[in-house]
């Protein structure tokens, strides 16, 4: 799932962020990186910041405008860092994890990062279906690119594995208790209650209430009914009382 999004990055100048890019990339699981017209390719120092992530450079496709480099794909987000004239549909780092792995089932997605003094250009950003924006503190909020590339590679791999989870999670229906069973329930409860004196039964008060409000609440599942109902009775058996 994850080898069809695609990381961008357009026309980076410094090298050694294509490595620590790269590195961001794999340590999430991800691995196709495109780079649209990078001042200079990837060199030993990309290599050395890789850290490991080698491979990742050396698959790395240069292209020579961002056009190229999504042709294919069916969704195309791009990272802004700043309010644009044109206003365009925006998403948080988690609608865009969820987007891009979900979409990426059916066509190559991509997640395109601009120039590291200045981000993409007005018309690389209408290139794109959806803006994304990492709400770093407004105060400071300049992000290295590989930082930036890091966290929404995060916001991928977290949502690919909720859907694997949801996947191959056997499904469970729960059992739950009839009215009449939880009538009962509260029947017991309350003689158990009165008889080791936590209910006074001349001021009962609105503990059962407040106990009923609390269960209906919670909405105990068939078995966990069961295993209260054999709590109350080893209370019972304890204090020397009959349910």
């Amino acid at each position: 799932m994850l080898s069809d999004i695609r990381i961008v990055l357009v026309n980076t100048s410094h090298t050694g962020n294509i490595g620590s890019a790269a590195r961001a990339m794999k340590t999430m699981g991800l691995s196709s990186l495109y780079l649209v017209d990078p001042i200079t390719p990837p060199d030993g120092k990309s290599i050395a910041l890789a850290a490991g992530a080698g491979d990742v450079l050396a698959n790395a496709k240069i292209v020579g405008s961002l056009e190229e480099a999504v042709s294919e794909c069916g969704l195309v987000v791009g990272t802004s860092a700043r309010s644009r004239t044109l206003p365009w549909p925006m998403l948080t780092p988690r609608e865009c994890g969820h987007k891009l792995v979900t979409e990426s089932e059916k066509y190559p997605v991509a997640l395109v990062f601009g120039r590291e003094n200045n981000g993409l250009s007005n018309e690389e950003l209408q290139q794109c279906h959806f803006h994304v924006c990492i709400p770093a503190n407004p105060d400071y909020s300049s992000l290295n690119i590989a930082a930036a590339v890091q966290t929404l590679c995060y916001e991928i791999r977290v949502n690919h594995l909720d859907i694997k989870a949801q996947q191959y999670a056997p499904a469970v229906e729960a059992e739950y208790p009839l009215s009449e069973d939880l009538e009962r329930f509260y029947v017991h409860l309350e003689k158990t209650l009165k008889d080791v004196n936590f209910i006074v039964q001349n001021h009962p008060g609105v503990v059962m209430t407040k106990l009923r409000r609390l269960f209906n609440r919670v909405r105990p599942e068939t078995q966990e009914l069961n295993i209260l109902r054999g709590i109350l009775s080893s209370v019972d058996k304890a204090s020397g009382n009959k349910k």
